[in-house]
């Protein structure tokens, strides 16, 4: 590969993870003085959730409502519900035995007891995952599960309706192209936003990153990086072949790192999309999965979830074993996972899931115990759920087009370029 090829496929990236470190050591330097630059970050976190709703929407819609093949469809949904259920269970395994070799040191500490609020029943948490009360609901951030459920049934809609050929259909395409050309734009102020952000982010939370906490992020932090530099790379050789590996990591560290940025699967749907577009994932493939995975694919929430159990377990005196304890934990951890549902800095109802089923009578301490734990892990956390989603698309795209999808992805750019 030439040196302006490499350059140019890592020139973005790199000046991204720049902004990053030299925010970091800004916050180091100035403390809680970085938080005057607050501000700067929240407008790229701002920006990203104000475009990332209509993406979703238009994304699903156009891809659910152009496709003639509802058995492709049903294929790829079908995919899609395995490999996050897959890469979950194996992610929280991973997390189980890493938490039984190196079991996170509770040192006591006070905990102000909080008021918390009753929690959800199953039935409540299964309506509010699907449905709101009310039309302009669908368009927040905050309930991306039902907009993906009514951008499905309006792309179904569609094409029933003539697909592809309606007016409709065409308009989607159309404004599908637009709104992947305003996230390009918005993307040129993502160093300032990161940078800003970082120095903040350290300011506030640095002493505690090295506080009470710290045993725990040190066993969480390499986790992920490891995962990240060995699980994805098998994912996608697994999914795409010889070369496939190398071809993700050519364009996973925007995504990434806008994740890092952010802490929002959901706000890094936009690079996402523009990764899978590079890796070469089946256009219709991307658009469905890449969405649902900000909302249900969180290999780094299901890590997250067993380290507050297994972490709760120790600081309560309870031993952390046997195999009902384990699965449990497992199945708790994947639903605490999808209830992310991609917010920044999410998670509590994930956590209220933890503490109101295993530690009910605790819940005024173990929940702000947790939820500190949630806020240090949230960068790296929604790393691995933001980034993996494009490792996830690969996986669909072998199931839905073969085992030699890459290979012939490849073959085909290589005779348009070299025609």
């Amino acid at each position: 590969m030439k040196k302006s090829t490499v350059w140019k496929s890592y020139r973005f990236p790199l000046i991204l993870l720049c902004s990053i470190v030299l925010g970091c050591i800004a916050g180091a330097l100035l403390g809680n003085k970085a938080g005057v630059l607050a501000p700067l970050g929240d407008i790229f976190v701002n920006a990203m959730f104000t475009v990332v709703v209509p993406m979703v929407f238009i994304s699903i819609a156009s891809a659910v409502g152009n496709m003639s093949n509802m058995k492709r469809l049903g294929k790829i949904l079908g995919s899609t519900l395995v490999t996050f259920i897959v890469t979950g269970i194996i992610a929280g395994i991973i997390m189980i035995a890493a938490v039984k070799l190196f079991p996170p040191v509770l040192t006591p500490f006070e905990v102000a007891a909080e008021e918390v609020g009753e929690p959800k029943t199953v039935g409540e948490l299964i309506v509010s995952f699907l449905t709101v009360s009310d039309f302009p609901l669908l368009f927040s951030r905050s309930n991306m599960l039902p907009l993906i459920v009514a951008s499905i049934i309006f792309g179904f809609g569609v094409s029933i309706c003539g697909g592809p050929e309606c007016a409709v259909g065409k308009l989607l395409n159309n404004l599908s192209d637009i709104i992947m050309k305003v996230v390009s734009i918005l993307m040129y102020y993502a160093p300032i936003g990161l940078f800003a952000f970082f120095a903040s982010l350290i300011g506030e939370f640095g002493p505690t990153l090295i506080g009470n906490f710290g045993r725990a992020m040190l066993l969480y932090y390499p986790l992920c990086v490891l995962y990240f530099f060995i699980a994805f790379p098998l994912y996608a050789r697994f999914a795409g072949g010889k070369g496939a590996a190398k071809k993700l990591f050519q364009h996973i560290l925007k995504p990434a790192v806008t994740s890092l940025g952010t802490c929002s699967s959901i706000a890094t749907i936009p690079a996402n999309m523009e990764a899978a577009e590079e890796i070469g994932i089946p256009r219709d493939v991307s658009d469905i999965v890449l969405p649902l995975g900000a909302t249900m694919h969180m290999d780094g929430s299901v890590f997250s979830a067993i380290l507050k159990i297994s972490f709760l377990f120790g600081f309560f005196g309870m031993p952390f074993d046997g195999i009902g304890t384990y699965v449990t934990a497992l199945m708790i951890a994947i639903f605490s996972g999808i209830a992310m549902s991609g917010v920044a800095g999410g998670g509590f109802v994930g956590e209220m899931v933890i503490v109101s089923l295993f530690f009910p009578e605790q819940m005024g301490i173990a929940f702000p115990v947790i939820a500190t734990i949630g806020a240090l892990v949230d960068p790296p956390a929604t790393c691995i759920n933001a980034s993996g989603d494009t490792v996830a698309s690969m996986i669909v795209a072998r199931f839905v087009e073969g085992k030699d999808w890459f290979q012939k992805k490849q073959a085909e750019r290589a005779e348009k370029a070299g025609a």
